[in-house]
């Protein structure tokens, strides 16, 4: 009876801890970037969880993308529009009528915020102002979750984890551009919408890996490209710390959130996603890890000098989103690097990139920590 009970239990816990099917079965969601690395994974939770969605966003950036091989186009209803373009935006909007907003879209580059910093600041600020207006004029949206990132905070280079209420700031423009939308999103939210009963919250994850990522100047994709074709991996900052995780840990998170906002606006605010603050780790144990699940490749480890300013040691502290969302971390930093690493493996091998993310989302669900609150 006690294993019976046991088993009930963990169950239960599981459920709280999963995105819930029967809330999201039939809503009407608008989901910002959903052609990019986050969004595309994204699209197809919501899929899998019986969600009504329409994507806005820009080409894939990349040959191949993960929206490309997983056939995002077919599975939801799929616009290439630019956030930039207010007016079109708007229409798209309009025309959709979401309940639950979830904004993913940006430039999300650190490096390419430096060679084209116009571009960056009219993606993550003016982009983030016009979609919020866009919301401001309907009358169907609830729930609006704007992801920044965990740069947002005016980095001082001490080894404590950042809080939601730490001061927001950004040296490179990626980071600075993040901040400022956090101040857009606020004012949007206390301005104008909540009075309209629409939740807004902003979601700051950290680091995020996971099969299906092709973009330039990220860590596994720059090891992947490099290792496939028997060239070193060069690594600029080996030391750099952050707060690595798998994506699907954040996007569970952003789920349950929107989840929690239409139940309860109060809510509404800033919430930090990331691993458990002793799991944040170096560019190197990262390469060590991926490189033993790779089974070989070279690396070149640099002197810590190279390239424009990055921050040398960021961590999340996501108490927060524990208490409130009944969350937490799942994967270690090694299931997180070997789940990504066999995900490359198979998709090169032949494996069906929709299939190998089905695959990882039904376990991950399967892996809700039974011990987390709710």
């Amino acid at each position: 009876m006690g294993e019976r009970q046991g088993a009930v239990e963990s169950l239960v816990m599981r459920s709280r801890a999963n995105p819930d099917p029967s809330f999201w079965a039939g809503k009407r969601v608008l989901l910002t970037g959903h052609t990019g690395f986050k969004g595309a994974w994204l699209a197809l939770w919501l899929d899998r969880l019986g969600a009504r969605v329409m994507g806005i966003g820009l080409p894939p950036a990349t040959t191949p993308s993960i929206a490309g091989l997983a056939g995002i186009d077919g599975l939801i209803d799929s616009r290439f529009i630019d956030i930039r373009d207010a007016g079109e935006l708007t229409r798209q909007v309009r025309a959709t009528s979401p309940e639950v907003v979830l904004h993913l879209a940006a430039q999300a580059l650190v490096r390419t915020s430096y060679s084209d910093p116009l571009l960056t600041f009219g993606s993550n600020v003016q982009g983030t102002a016009n979609l919020l207006e866009a919301v401001r004029a309907i009358d169907t949206a609830r729930v609006v979750v704007a992801i920044t990132t965990d740069k947002v905070y005016r980095n001082i280079e001490q080894h404590y984890p950042y809080r939601e209420t730490d001061a927001l700031g950004g040296h490179d423009p990626y980071s600075a551009s993040k901040a400022a939308a956090e101040i857009v999103i606020a004012s949007y939210r206390d301005a104008y919408l909540a009075d309209k009963g629409v939740a807004v919250a902003s979601a700051r994850a950290g680091n995020v890996i996971g099969g299906g990522d092709w973009s330039e100047d990220r860590l596994i994709p720059d090891a992947v490209r490099a290792w496939s074709k028997g060239q070193p991996l060069a690594i600029r900052r080996p030391q750099a710390f952050r707060p690595w995780q798998h994506v699907l840990e954040p996007l569970a998170g952003y789920l349950k959130l929107a989840e929690r906002l239409w139940a309860d606006p109060g809510l509404a605010g800033a919430y930090n996603f990331g691993p458990r603050t002793d799991e944040a780790a170096s560019v190197r144990d990262v390469v060590l890890l991926a490189q033993q699940c790779y089974g070989s490749g070279e690396v070149s480890w640099g002197e810590g000098d190279e390239g424009p300013h990055e921050a040398g040691w960021l961590a999340l502290e996501t108490a927060k989103a524990q208490h409130v969302l009944g969350i937490a971390p799942r994967w270690s930093l090694q299931t997180a690097v070997q789940r990504t690493m066999n995900w490359y493996r198979r998709q090169h091998e032949g494996s069906d990139a929709r299939e190998l993310c089905a695959r990882d989302i039904a376990d991950f669900e399967a892996d809700a920590a039974p011990g987390s609150p709710s």
